[in-house]
């Protein structure tokens, strides 16, 4: 059996990134069990709740939905179980100083396979106030609508 490259995508939080500004991203790997990873093979997770807590100077995942493999017997895993982060200790530790600052968190992007091996882009995120995500909405409708503009103008020219 040929081994598996490139980038295959599980699950993204969108939500992620409308209520969080994201200030940095880590890509890091993640200590499953068997019935995980074959549920995750079947594209199944969710995201949405996930957050990343430093524990111990470990990095946990929780609340991240991996339902139960429907083949899996008395083995099977429990879908919302915390699960360890691995990444380098120099970014544990930058993570721990950067959090500890106050007001920034850790939140879960996207959950992929890379090179056959689960990773999950986590990012360094400062929470959105209402305002600010309405003042990010209205910016990105008038970059589209400029966009837009300049494309007619240029059909209007060529």
């Amino acid at each position: 059996m040929p081994k598996e490259t490139g980038r295959k995508l599980i699950a993204q939080n969108k939500r992620a990134r409308h209520d969080y500004d994201i200030l940095d991203t880590y890509e890091a790997g993640l200590v499953l069990m068997g019935t995980e990873v074959k549920a995750l093979r079947a594209g199944r997770a969710s995201l949405v709740d996930g957050f990343a807590q430093i524990a111990d100077g470990e990095i946990w995942l929780h609340n991240v939905h991996i339902p139960e493999y429907t083949e899996g017997t008395w083995t099977n895993h429990a879908p919302r179980r915390r699960r360890k982060l691995l990444l380098h200790r120099a970014e544990i530790e930058k993570l721990i100083g950067k959090t500890q600052e106050g007001g920034l968190t850790l939140v879960p992007l996207s959950l992929y396979f890379k090179d056959g091996r689960a990773k999950v882009e986590i990012a360094l995120a400062r929470g959105r106030k209402s305002y600010d995500k309405r003042h990010a909405l209205a910016e990105r409708d008038a970059a589209r609508e400029m966009s837009r503009i300049m494309g007619q103008q240029a059909k209007r020219r060529g």
